[in-house]
């Protein structure tokens, strides 16, 4: 799924001038020090922190109590207007950051659809959301499933005719004879037709055929002046007769089109659209005839290229011709286009638009329009802000100011803070400051109201609003790389490098990442410089540095030059030593490095998507997934491949099927190690567990290196611990222990805690927290060996290495419940909340109001965490009961 990054397209240009091969293009060991007067000004721009983006978000003050209402909404509305909320509840998540639970409501928007064209707009933005995904909807087809789930839609049939046409065939007498044909003239040729049957097609020609026109008593009627060929009606008569049209060309049913349109015969009008509808199959015939559907009124044809244009998504935004179309339409022809779903086809073009250029014009009219389309108050502050934000980033200020003052007034609080951006600007950095002052004494505060704020106050004060935004929002990367940056300025260059490691050690951020690499080339530590700008390309391979004028390839080729060159020994070893150490960054640099060598790539890609799984990165991973299946070296190890793609998009099935695919080639390490892990994951059957030792057991068998079979024999201790077979699973654990799988420590802490030995657990996962460099997750286990004090201060030090993992909060939490410190409780487990939608604390939160009393709160409570997960059983179940004390 694509995501918003301000980084690139959003920020203020801030940097000084700054030439960085002046810093590389040099000898090795000849740059000034950080502690050199010459280099203070290079220094100081090279380490300059940008202001923190607007964004063009739905970032609403309680994301709880609004997930909340939505539901409720969804409960009872009626079914037209649930696509609508469910848009609204994908606005939400996005603005959290929520990128499955995005999907998720727009998959639930297309699936509850109440017409056409709400399904047209939303299959349309899934496909748009699924881009690059082609690989996994192919590999799906050969194992004989359909991944077609948001394919084209057949307009037509989903359209039936409804078209009531009273037939008036009454007919004259013209002395004794009737007058049962009559000629057509156009130009120089005669077209007879019978009068009945022509009288039949509208009421228009039922009149002037056999009503009181003089037309009605001629046997030739002049049709040269209405645009219709001989050809075309010749058409026409055929029409009248069969009451279907033969094969016609384009041009010629078109001609048709205008003329039943003028003479009202709605029958031939349904037929030409759904004939033109049927050609239209590529972007090029949609442009061509959606003017004419929108002219002539032709539901059917304008919605087949509708949906034909925005399945071209993004790339028909580049075309002018579409992009007119869109901005020119009137509300009339964009309802003959979209019907009722006009506000959720802007939102879609708007977000395309954004995402490809925020600055752009067709992004200001498409949000124009939006505003246009909007029906309620929330629609409108959505519309308002964004469009806010796309003038802000034009620097249209005060066009800018007067939508952000109309969405803060419509009830978005966040707009406040381009509001006093904008006043900043200006020049009124005082306003600025007391207006944010007024919103935090206001409201309940958010990271992002101190984070705004601090850019208007200087030294204690800037230092302390900080300090609250990461306290209040651990996420907000800004804090942490102003507060560096500063550091690094007044050459405390351990506090800078610890205080930008905090947040990257549980979230990677590109923008971090990037700050840094300026501290390590600031500090002339190339090796570590260099590290940092892998992971960066691994992560994005056309990313651009320093407010986007360098590309982070060419800093990557300069930091090189630098950098002592590896052997492939070399490059095997430091992987082992990173490996081992759980450096998922330094790994992931080591992995960059050796794809530019001879080995084989398809397995180094395989590798690096592991790593970028367990970073938590999935969107790299899947590319280097599929990067690897690229470049396999085997049909066997192409399959493998397959099945990994297909077990980590959830068709595990199908992962297994590829798996065994792969064995009947060949018998690998990788082919047996996807079977046991897919068949593991799959099967609820316990027995299905003496399956996976004889896999996993087969897999050690076959040739791998050890860091892979380190994964394996982890994975096999961990099958025996479930099956209760202590002994065999401590002998896996430290076999892994033996070729440096660091991770098997806490396997192994784990059998013996099942040993009743605590001790040794304990000290098992304090040799993991000495080895590793990322431990948040070995505190949290070794937190459960251990007495109560000790175990407070173990999950203290996970939400300071990790504030996102929820286990501490909710421990907290129940430890002051029991203490009967009911309002503390509470308060704990709001703290994650704030920035973290997660159904555990939610349900927790709701069990906890549920039981001091406070019904409101829990059924608040309850309703979000259905809105994060729709089915999850234990959350419908005390929903329920909660229901039903409401007052």
């Amino acid at each position: 799924m694509r995501t918003f990054s301000p980084s690139e397209s959003f920020k203020e240009i801030q940097l000084n001038a700054f030439n960085p091969q002046s810093w590389l293009q040099v000898e090795r060991g000849k740059l000034s020090k950080l502690s050199s007067q010459s280099s203070s000004s290079s220094i100081e721009s090279l380490i300059k922190v940008p202001e923190p983006p607007i964004l063009p978000f739905f970032k609403p003050v309680d994301y709880v109590e609004v997930l909340a209402q939505i539901h409720e909404e969804l409960e009872s509305c009626p079914s037209q207007e649930r696509s609508s909320l469910y848009l609204l509840q994908f606005q939400v998540f996005r603005g959290l950051g929520e990128l499955k639970l995005m999907r998720r409501s727009l998959r639930a928007a297309w699936q509850k659809a109440s017409t056409l064209h709400e399904k047209l707009v939303f299959g349309a933005w899934l496909k748009y959301e699924k881009q690059g995904e082609g690989l996994i909807s192919d590999l799906l087809g050969t194992c004989g499933k359909s991944a077609q789930e948001f394919g084209p839609i057949d307009v037509a049939a989903q359209l039936p005719l409804d078209v009531n046409v009273n037939s008036h065939v009454s007919v004259l007498m013209d002395g004794n004879q009737v007058l049962r044909n009559v000629g057509f003239r156009i130009g120089d040729e005669k077209i007879f037709c019978d009068r009945k049957k022509i009288s039949g097609l509208s009421a228009p020609f039922n009149a002037m055929l056999n009503g009181c026109f003089t037309e009605s008593l001629c046997e030739e009627i002049d049709l040269s002046e209405n645009n219709i060929s001989p050809s075309g009606m010749r058409a026409v008569k055929e029409f009248s007769v069969k009451g279907s049209l033969g094969e016609v060309p384009t041009n010629l049913l078109l001609e048709i089109l205008v003329f039943a349109n003028k003479f009202c015969c709605e029958k031939l009008k349904d037929a030409c659209d759904r004939k033109l509808a049927s050609l239209v199959s590529a972007r090029e015939d949609a442009v061509e005839l959606i003017e004419y559907a929108l002219e002539e009124n032709t539901p059917i044809l304008a919605a087949s290229c509708l949906q034909v244009v925005l399945r071209d998504l993004p790339d028909c935004l580049n075309d002018d011709r579409v992009v007119e179309i869109f901005i020119q339409a009137s509300r009339q022809q964009i309802s003959i286009m979209v019907g009722p779903a006009s506000f959720s086809l802007y939102c879609l073009l708007s977000e395309v638009a954004i995402n490809l250029d925020p600055r752009s014009y067709k992004t200001a009219c498409f949000l124009e329009r939006l505003i246009e389309f909007a029906e309620t108050d929330r629609q409108r502050l959505m519309a308002f802000h964004q469009l806010g934000c796309v003038r802000l980033f034009r620097k249209e200020y005060e066009e800018a100011k007067h939508l952000f003052e109309a969405s803060l007034n419509a009830g978005h609080v966040y707009s406040v803070s381009a509001l006093a951006r904008i006043g900043y600007f200006k020049g009124h950095k005082l306003w600025a400051y007391e207006k944010l002052s007024s919103i935090i004494s206001s409201v309940t505060p958010l990271g992002w109201m101190h984070q705004e704020r601090s850019l208007y106050c200087e030294g204690d004060k800037c230092w302390e609003d900080l300090e609250k935004a990461t306290e209040l929002d651990p996420t907000l990367t800004y804090p942490y790389m102003y507060r560096a940056a500063s550091l690094m300025r007044s050459q405390n260059v351990q506090a800078a490098l610890a205080e930008i490691n905090r947040i990257l050690g549980f979230k990677l951020a590109l923008e971090c990442l990037e700050l840094r690499f300026c501290f390590y080339l600031a500090l002339e530590d190339y090796q570590s410089a260099l590290c940092d700008v892998q992971a960066i390309l691994t992560l994005s391979p056309d990313y651009r540095m320093f407010e986007g004028r360098v590309a982070a390839s060419q800093l990557r080729t300069l930091v090189r030059e630098h950098v002592d060159y590896w052997t492939a020994a070399d490059y095997w070893l430091q992987l082992y030593d990173r490996w081992s150490s759980v450096d998922d960054i330094g790994s992931l640099s080591v992995i960059y490095q050796m794809l530019e060598s001879d080995a084989a790539k398809g397995v180094l890609y395989f590798r690096q998507s592991l790593l970028l799984l367990r970073l938590n990165c999935p969107e790299a991973a899947m590319r280097s997934l599929q990067l690897a299946h690229q470049d396999a070296s085997s049909e066997h190890e192409r399959l493998v491949y397959e099945g990994w793609i297909l077990y980590d998009t959830g068709h595990c099935e199908e992962g297994l099927q590829k798996a065994e695919e792969s064995i009947k080639i060949k018998r690998s390490f990788e082919a047996f190690f996807l079977k046991a892990y897919a068949l593991a994951d799959s099967s609820q059957d316990p027995s299905c567990s003496s399956i996976v030792v004889s896999l996993l057991e087969d897999a050690l068998k076959c040739p791998s290196d050890r860091l892979r079979k380190g994964q394996a024999l982890n994975n096999l201790g961990s099958v025996y611990v479930d099956c209760g077979k202590l002994d065999l699973a401590a002998d896996c654990y430290i076999n892994a222990l033996k070729i440096r799988h660091t991770r098997a420590h806490q396997g192994l802490a784990r059998v013996h805690f099942l040993r009743n030995d605590k001790a040794a657990a304990y000290e098992e996962m304090s040799k993991l927290i000495e080895k590793a460099r990322n431990s948040a997750s070995a505190y949290e286990k070794r937190s459960e060996y251990c007495d109560r004090e000790f175990t407070k201060a173990d999950l203290e030090m996970v939400t300071q290495l990790d504030p996102l993992r929820v286990y501490p909060y909710r421990y907290r939490a129940a430890v002051l419940m029991d203490s009967h410190k009911e309002k503390e409780a509470i308060a704990e487990l709001s703290r994650a909340i704030a920035f973290k939608a997660d159904l555990h604390l939610l349900h927790l939160r709701a069990v906890f109001h549920e039981h001091v009393g406070d019904v409101l709160s829990a059924l608040r409570d309850c309703r979000a965490a259905l809105s994060v997960d729709p089915n999850h059983q234990e959350m419908l179940e005390l929903h329920s009961r909660v229901n039903s004390h409401e007052p």
